[in-house]
């Protein structure tokens, strides 16, 4: 990953682990990609570069969230609909983003809203909500994950 010298990217350590392989892996893919629009934010010059990255995340966080999703009905998770509507309100969060950045470009303002509220949501989402599937998954005997 290029740029990694900026202080602002997010690094990957195997606390984020969930213990689900593909769910793992997307969240891995996620930091990247954000970590990526991050030095593209900052390099301010790539503007074609944010869009594709902004258009990425909008489509990769909604696959991630349906895959999620079906990994808890899948293990009957008590928390599926609180989870789903968290779900649900960064979808509408990001497709803002994308929103605003159509509308003015990639301005100052927007570039520290996308690392403000992306980073934030990503990193306390993984540590505070998916890792209570991880828990409730290696509760489940019966349910093939």
């Amino acid at each position: 990953m290029e740029n990694t010298h900026n202080d602002d990217c997010i690094k990957w350590d195997n606390g984020y682990l969930i213990g689900n392989d593909e769910v793992d892996a997307q969240h891995r893919q996620l930091f990247e990609h954000v970590n990526n629009l991050i030095c593209s934010c900052d390099n301010g010059s790539d503007i074609k570069k944010v869009k594709e990255i902004l258009d990425f995340l909008v489509n990769y966080a909604v696959q991630h969230f349906d895959d999620e999703e079906s990994l808890q009905i899948k293990c009957n998770y008590p928390e599926y609909s609180k989870h789903k509507k968290m779900h649900d309100d960064f979808k509408i969060t990001v497709i803002d983003l994308v929103k605003r950045f159509n509308e003015k470009g990639c301005s100052i303002e927007l570039c520290a809203d996308i690392k403000k509220i992306v980073i934030k949501w990503l990193l306390n989402h993984i540590i505070c909500e998916d890792k209570k599937i991880g828990i409730h998954m290696n509760s489940v005997d019966d349910v093939e994950i």
